[in-house]
């Protein structure tokens, strides 16, 4: 439900059973990017005010992303979406059978047939000379532009398309909360140096991890296990320091309101973006309308850093059948080389 809907309701039924079961959710998942921000008085009930509205802005932003394409060897051949994604059958298979996520969900989830998942890419564009008909004449060295694909990930995964969004939503509000905690830790002149550090260092450590629209998009530093639990070790410690550090009273008051400030202006936070573009077969972007293009429709959202990055994703629903076995480790090897 959008946010002019949810707060045109009676007051009485402005937060039913389940959406204060969401919102108590998403209050937990801002406590643990910031445990802190649990010393504050009557942090629950200010938060969740605030959370109301980025929950409301998330859910119309989830809800206009199309509906999930069949990622499949048959797709390749029929949707042109996916087409533009993947450079052939053989290189879609291979791309979905190395994301240890998408293997590890399947193994976890033996019963499905099928997972849905968030497809993340960075996207460019190339300038070629290529082969253009006009008329009845073939010209050749005619500038052109091509859309490319690549560093194809997929991190989230559910099993069915309700569940997917809703974890997506969830990413987005973790997404608010470390942009409350990176907008803290860049007030110099209100933080003590020591706290100052801390906070740079969470931050750094929770986009290491992936928190947030980074596992969205697939943007994810590869990792091995023992990486991950190192890291985890680092983030809890990093808590613990923080939790022990002496602060004036005033300054948890000035970590909370930054964090609810940004979840109460989350439009100016996050940035999805729809692109249509009309392609030929090998991608080049087309401005007719000819048999021999066709016009696909995907999302971009951009990355918070310096420079900030924008990458191309799209929902797809994969099946179990077309995993390659050992697909993962082979595809390791090769990308050593």
């Amino acid at each position: 439900m959008g946010l002019l809907a949810w707060l045109s309701r009676p007051k009485q039924a402005q937060c039913t059973q389940t959406e204060r079961a969401r919102l108590d959710e998403m209050i937990d998942r801002t406590i643990a990017i910031n445990p802190r921000l649990q010393l504050v008085q009557r942090h629950t009930e200010r938060l969740r005010n605030a959370l109301a509205v980025s929950l409301g802005y998330i859910d119309d932003l989830i809800g206009a992303l199309p509906p999930s394409h069949e990622a499949n060897s048959a797709a390749w051949s029929t949707d042109p979406l996916i087409r533009a994604f993947f450079a052939t059958p053989d290189d879609l298979a291979k791309i979905f059978s190395r994301s240890e996520e998408l293997r590890s969900y399947f193994t976890q989830n033996a019963a499905l047939t099928h997972a849905y998942a968030t497809l993340g890419m960075a996207m460019y564009e190339r300038h070629v000379l290529g082969v253009a008909l006009e008329g009845e004449m073939v010209r050749h060295d005619v500038p052109q532009t091509k859309l490319c694909f690549s560093d194809h990930r997929i991190i989230i995964c559910g099993p069915t398309e309700a569940d997917l969004r809703d974890e997506i939503a969830r990413r987005l509000v973790d997404q608010l909360a470390l942009e409350g905690l990176a907008r803290l830790a860049g007030e110099r002149r209100d933080l003590i140096a020591k706290g100052r550090e801390l906070l740079e260092a969470r931050v750094a450590l929770l986009e290491r991890q992936g928190v947030g629209i980074r596992s969205v998009l697939g943007e994810v530093p590869d990792a091995d296990a023992d990486q991950l639990v190192r890291l985890k070790v680092q983030i809890e410690d990093n808590a613990r320091t923080l939790a022990a550090l002496r602060v004036p009273t005033e300054a948890i008051e000035l970590e909370f309101d930054r964090v609810c400030d940004v979840y109460s202006h989350p439009g100016d936070h996050l940035y999805v973006e729809r692109r249509s573009v009309r392609l030929d077969l090998m991608n080049v972007v087309r401005h007719d309308d000819t048999d021999a293009s066709r016009a696909i429709e995907f999302h971009v959202a951009r990355i918070p850093g310096d420079p900030p990055r924008t990458r191309a994703f799209a929902l797809v629903r994969y099946p179990l059948a077309e995993l390659l076995p050992g697909g993962l480790h082979i595809d390791a090897a090769m990308r050593a080389l």
